[in-house]
């Protein structure tokens, strides 16, 4: 499943938006750029988004009564802004079936973590606690599940003996804004090839 470089994007946010400014200093990809959606108000990504143009929309979970009826509007923000191509950075929701029914194929999320370990919000944390010497990022497709979504890209990063996550997570961070730019350019080049689980990429031309 492909995507081809006349695509809309949206950026789904919950925190400070590092992620989204990795994308938005991207000089290909920024004109992509069309909305970003938030789940909460607030937020420093939302002044990332305002400052460099970008639409932005707050769909607050705790403003509906149900989880389907949560992505449903998460869907129909989507639908209202034309939007191909959806990049998740950052953001700390499961995307359910009302949005992956629309976008399979098309949902890109970027994670702390060599997955399949350490999925889940505290993914840093957890790799220090665990006594990994190697953690790093993972880009992957996004389906149902809690980051099982098949691996577009992944990179090591070493964790130190006296690594904490006030250390550690700046040079997460790093990796992050290298590889999600990377993986969202190659997906909207249309060069992501997935059969099953196995992901290629096409060199670009």
């Amino acid at each position: 499943m492909t995507a081809s470089m006349g695509d809309r994007v949206a950026v789904l946010v919950s925190g400070s938006g590092t992620n989204l400014q990795a994308l938005i200093d991207e000089p290909t990809l920024r004109p992509h750029l069309e909305l970003v959606v938030a789940d909460r108000p607030g937020i420093r990504a939302l002044d990332r988004a305002a400052a460099a143009g970008i639409a932005t929309a707050i769909v607050d979970p705790a403003g509906f009564p149900s989880r389907d009826d949560f992505d449903q509007a998460v869907a129909d923000t989507l639908r209202e802004h034309g939007i191909d191509v959806v990049v998740s950075a950052g953001y700390l929701r499961v995307l359910g079936k009302r949005v992956l029914d629309v976008y399979e194929g098309r949902v890109l999320n970027v994670h702390p973590a060599l997955l399949p370990s350490f999925p889940g919000t505290h993914a840093v944390r957890d790799a220090i606690a665990h006594g990994v010497r190697v953690t790093g990022v993972t880009v992957h497709l996004v389906d149902e599940g809690t980051d099982t979504g098949p691996i577009v890209a992944q990179e090591a990063v070493e964790v130190r003996p006296d690594d904490d996550w006030d250390s550690l997570e700046p040079r997460i961070h790093e990796v992050e804004h290298r590889l999600l730019p990377r993986a969202l350019r190659a997906l909207l080049d249309g060069r992501i090839h997935v059969d099953g689980r196995h992901v290629t990429i096409e060199a670009e031309a």
